[in-house]
């Protein structure tokens, strides 16, 4: 229970069905004095987790994991970036501090099941594999950061909301007479506070960030940069403007330089890309290629392309038609339908 409405209301309609429910938050990470940030990183959503659980009148325990959540996911955070890669916390989050942990609890609360407010659904195939699927919120869906779920997690794992429409969810919230029915979601980064993702990372890093120079396709140098840090590919703000007055994006990020490379919108198009630490939902990969339909980033529509499994942890994807901005350490999901079939983390593209 972060403190949120979506999280309070899948342990109210638990309860409402007759399940014995307990909740658990965890305290993840400290933000600014009176800041509210986002999730599970302020003292207020505690409070906010604590209130829903006793109006719902179950137990309720506080975790505190920042040490895990620091070291797993904070980090990781920043030494991506400094690397010239993007990358996608939730995911890791999910998966390294989230699910597969607090199955362990579970555990040792004596319960069976883990539950949590996310928008996704687990279906039960003829062979007894869970089928990780999207949820039916199109806007709200989050299976694109669960697709490194094990099966041995699926397996004690329900979404209550799976079905449910943010707005139904809402609705069910009042109706309940839940105390943080109204509250506002946060939808950026839940640890990043205050100034830029740039400014936090160079907080975090054990050395001032090195400054670094822009060039264009051709390796000619256009302008400098205070650290490759503040980029990302597909970015547009922060980058030199020429004398044709047409504008430029970071097409590409050399880590190991420290080079940003600036283009045309067009040369952000891709058709291929490599992933690495690829995680199969069902256990295994595909005996052969297989037709799929891949998403880059959370809001990317998936477009068609090819998978073809390289070995059990690698994979190559060959689009259909030309996508746009492929930035190296974000997730590549692939998808049959609303299924998720697996999914890695993007290590080149062309």
């Amino acid at each position: 229970m972060s403190g949120g409405v979506d999280s309070s209301v899948a342990a109210a309609l638990l309860s409402e069905a007759g399940h014995e429910v307990v909740g658990v938050t965890l305290h993840l990470y400290d933000s600014g004095p009176g800041r509210r940030v986002g999730r599970c990183c302020a003292a207020v959503d505690q409070d906010d987790a604590r209130r829903a659980a006793a109006h719902l009148g179950i137990r309720h325990y506080t975790l505190d994991w920042r040490e895990r959540f620091d070291r797993l996911v904070i980090r990781d955070f920043v030494q991506t970036y400094a690397a010239g890669e993007t990358p996608t916390p939730c995911t890791r989050c999910n998966v390294d501090v989230k699910f597969g942990p607090l199955v362990d609890v579970c555990r040792g609360l004596g319960t069976e099941w883990l539950a949590t407010g996310h928008y996704a659904r687990v279906e039960v195939d003829e062979n007894g594999t869970r089928k990780l699927l999207r949820g039916r919120d199109d806007l709200k869906d989050q299976s694109y950061f669960l697709f490194a779920l094990p099966q041995e997690v699926l397996k004690r794992t329900v979404f209550p909301l799976g079905w449910l429409t943010k707005t139904q969810v809402r609705e069910q919230a009042r109706r309940l007479g839940l105390p943080n029915a109204e509250k506002p979601e946060s939808m950026e980064v839940c640890f990043v506070e205050g100034a830029s993702v740039g400014d936090f990372v160079a907080r975090r890093l054990p050395a001032p960030p090195a400054p670094g120079i822009v060039v264009d396709g051709q390796g000619q140098r256009i302008g400098g940069h205070p650290g490759i840090h503040h980029y990302t590919v597909g970015q547009r703000r922060g980058l030199p403007v020429l004398g044709d007055g047409k504008p430029r994006y970071v097409v590409a990020l050399d880590g190991a330089s420290g080079t940003v490379i600036a283009g045309r919108p067009e040369e952000l198009d891709r058709l291929e890309l490599d992933t690495r630490d690829v995680s199969w939902v069902g256990g295994t990969p595909p005996a052969s290629a297989r037709p799929l339909a891949v998403q880059v980033r959370h809001r990317h529509v998936p477009a068609e392309a090819l998978v073809v499994p390289d070995g059990s942890d690698r994979a190559r994807v060959r689009f259909t038609s030309p996508i746009r901005a492929v930035a190296n350490g974000q997730a590549a999901v692939f998808y049959s339908g609303d299924e998720v079939v697996g999914g890695g983390w993007i290590a080149a593209s062309r």
